[in-house]
């Protein structure tokens, strides 16, 4: 069930990420939750990898080279996928960041502690 939720809350922040980034376009919702999967797979699967590649680059830019990486994960998703555009570089980073932003708050929403 929480995965499923997760699942939902990725790809509502994905159909907000276009109404604030000029450069992203998503065609529609089955589109966005389409993206948010492959997205999930690309952080699970080649994140890890590039982290670990890029370290003394990461460790050198106190963790901002994290972004880049991010930014351009983002793009891959876009170049394989179809209705999901991603213009340029900044396009992708500012996308990424948002929507990483947009995903933690509306995660802490949902799963946050509750006040008794």
């Amino acid at each position: 069930m929480r995965l499923l939720l997760i699942w939902i809350i990725n790809a509502v922040a994905l159909l907000i990420v276009p109404h604030i980034v000029s450069g992203i376009h998503l065609r529609g919702v089955g589109t966005a939750f389409l993206v948010a999967v492959v997205l999930g797979l690309i952080n699970a699967l080649l994140r890890p990898i590039l982290v670990v590649l890029t370290l003394p680059v990461t460790v050198l830019t106190l963790g901002l080279f994290i972004l880049v990486i991010n930014a351009l994960l983002f793009q891959l998703a876009a170049h394989l996928l179809k209705g999901f555009e991603v213009s340029g570089f900044w396009a992708a980073f500012f996308g990424s960041l948002l929507y990483s932003l947009i995903s933690w708050v509306l995660s802490a929403l949902v799963f946050g502690e509750r006040v008794r």
